[in-house]
């Protein structure tokens, strides 16, 4: 049984053996971490999978009142946290930004600790910073700084298509993006296309390129003289989501889009005979 849990509303996901527990949407359940439970929302309740799963953490049981109330007042902890790290930062005229707060509770008052992570356009000296916050704050301190990518996950947003930000939602890692990819969809190079928030090409483009490699292996080229079942033409164009392609024919000059089972080269029918009088000499064979 695995079920999806979020810390924060509409944030990230975290896949967690249900185990003995049956939580609905919306309840709240402890998560395992290396600091001790942690209260979550089930955004997806447990189902069974057909894949052999294996190294989920277990769900810890569901959150109860003082799991609750101490997760409030954790939150209400950073929010004072980021307040006070943003004050310092204009104090100290240092070029960084606060983009996320951890709050770590060892429920130990003597041992607290608070995690900042930040950007900045390089690296920068805060040591001075370090035990301002820790005076402020009155806990331990970690400065961790982020890169680009990481920055759009803390933060979150909405993308180009209108939904929440991938890497905010869903994405665990981030995959190598190429400008090939956009080339082979018929992107235009544009950085303002085909960037996400975060400034670099956009995750999405990943997603699809195996269909579009898929595609024009197994297509005729643009330029190519084919038959369609209206008559022969030649490729002007392809559709990729549609799976169509866009010929031109011969007899009319009129563009119509055909789907891809239906079109024919020359070459592939050359291809086509020739493997199976391959596979009838073997047979005979």
């Amino acid at each position: 049984m695995v079920m999806a849990v979020s810390f924060e509303r509409y944030g990230r996901l975290y896949y967690l053996d249900a185990g003995p527990l049956t939580p609905g949407v919306g309840d709240k359940v402890l998560v395992p971490t290396d600091d001790g439970p942690e209260v979550a929302e089930c955004v997806w309740a447990p189902e069974y999978v057909a894949d052999e799963v294996g190294g989920l953490p277990v769900c810890a049981g569901l959150a109860t009142a003082a799991d609750l109330e101490r997760d409030e007042s954790n939150r209400q902890r950073r929010a004072e946290a980021r307040v006070v790290a943003k004050r310092l930062i204009r104090q100290h005229e240092l070029p960084m930004k606060v983009v996320g707060i951890d709050y770590v509770d060892r429920r130990d008052d003597v041992d607290q600790l608070v995690i900042i992570y930040f950007s900045a356009p390089a690296r920068v000296d805060f040591r001075g910073l370090v035990r301002d916050l820790a005076r402020g704050l009155h806990a331990r301190i970690e400065l961790r700084q982020v890169g680009p990518r990481d920055e759009a996950r803390l933060t979150g947003g909405i993308g180009p298509c209108g939904r929440d930000l991938c890497c905010a939602t869903f994405l665990r890692d981030f995959e190598p993006v190429t400008l090939r990819m956009a080339k082979d969809q018929d992107l235009p190079p544009n950085p303002l296309k085909i960037s996400g928030a975060c400034g670099r090409l956009m995750c999405c483009l990943k997603y699809e390129h195996p269909l579009y490699q898929e595609f024009k292996a197994t297509t005729p080229a643009v330029g190519a003289t084919v038959d369609t079942p209206e008559g022969s033409g030649r490729v002007v164009a392809h559709k990729v989501p549609a799976d169509e392609v866009v010929v031109r024919l011969s007899a009319s000059g009129r563009a119509c889009a055909c789907t891809r089972a239906s079109v024919c080269s020359p070459r592939q029918e050359h291809e086509s005979r020739r493997r199976t009088r391959r596979r009838r000499s073997e047979g005979d064979a």
